[in-house]
């Protein structure tokens, strides 16, 4: 975003505004964490701000929205007239309109100014203003450089330092992707400044789970498929399996990284039927070169980054999985 942007957004923001955020439908810690802590800037400088999620988002997330403020958009109806009628819409953590589901069309309606802040591949040119960076480890380290390039970064607080750790913390899978740098670690030693505790935002999202996730967590490793011509592994869960241990949102998140975890596997895959349909999503991790958002883009029309990426399957499981192998062949070379 250059300075000829930064000024343009900078005189928007100069008077009051309505605005409404929108993260991702299935929001993750980035999600949130880059959501809840724009709105609390936009606040501080005197906006009317207000952040609508496609879907419902994991419980482990909730102590980012103590007062839940956060709009359910699938569960009020009356949220369009909110979308058709403010001034401003920020877009964050997506680059596609297709990764707000039932929002979509609404969105496109709306006349509001479309200011859009992501880090993954390949943005469509939808909105006014684009900050795009694949290179950068996470929305929320965005978030930080756009409250900084605004000149405000002083009103960085406590509250706001909390949400942009635990969204960066969570999209470098505890600072260890390709696209954690140095400047990702400078971002969090200023947040750290502001007084948060890093090991009790660590606690809120990874230690604060129901005995029938690790239950869950248990059985799905139980079944690990190994791939070894392809240095490559899956896991699967099934609508039944799911139920049997009382599945709640966010519960498979980041099984998908003990595959990754294993001696000479270099690819590794989860797919979940989806409870409400048909529908199978499928997360797709990957260590060093090998291209997980090519691979998503080519065989399933997914999508992410190059580590970490995903997709949906509207094949059965069955189906789903032998289309998964098959695809393997091709990519042969780049696995080994």
């Amino acid at each position: 975003m250059d300075d000829n942007q930064i000024k343009k957004i900078k005189g928007l923001l100069s008077k009051e505004k309505t605005i409404v955020i929108i993260p991702h439908k299935n929001p993750d810690g980035d999600a949130i964490g880059s959501s809840t802590a724009l709105d609390s800037y936009l606040k501080k400088i005197g906006h009317k701000s207000l952040i609508i999620s496609p879907n419902h988002f994991p419980k482990f997330l909730n102590w980012m929205d103590p007062m839940k403020k956060i709009k359910i958009f699938e569960d009020e109806n009356e949220l369009k007239h909110k979308i058709l009628n403010c001034d401003i819409i920020f877009n964050l953590d997506f680059n596609n309109l297709s990764r707000i589901s039932s929002m979509k069309d609404c969105v496109e309606a709306s006349q509001a100014i479309k200011i859009m802040i992501d880090h993954h591949e390949n943005p469509k040119n939808y909105c006014d203003f684009i900050y795009s960076d694949p290179n950068m480890s996470s929305t929320c380290e965005m978030v930080y450089h756009f409250i900084s390039m605004l000149g405000d970064v002083n009103l960085i607080d406590y509250s706001i330092s909390a949400s942009l750790y635990a969204g960066i913390m969570t999209d470098t899978g505890s600072f260890r992707f390709p696209a954690t740098t140095h400047e990702t670690h400078n971002v969090v030693s200023k947040l750290l400044k502001n007084g948060i505790s890093h090991s009790e935002i660590h606690n809120h999202i990874y230690d604060n789970n129901r005995l029938s996730k690790i239950k869950l967590l248990s059985h799905c490793l139980q079944k690990i498929e190994i791939l070894k011509n392809f240095k490559t592994c899956y896991l699967f869960l099934t609508k039944d399996e799911l139920e049997r241990f009382d599945y709640e949102k966010g519960d498979t998140e980041g099984i998908v990284n003990y595959g990754l975890s294993i001696e000479n596997i270099k690819f590794a895959v989860i797919f979940k039927e989806n409870i409400n349909d048909n529908s199978v999503r499928i997360s797709l991790r990957s260590k060093g070169d090998f291209d997980v958002n090519k691979f998503a883009k080519d065989i399933f029309n997914g999508g992410g980054h190059k580590n970490a990426a995903g997709a949906i399957s509207k094949l059965n499981m069955e189906q789903t999985i032998n289309l998964f192998k098959k695809s393997l062949l091709k990519y042969k070379n780049q696995l080994n």
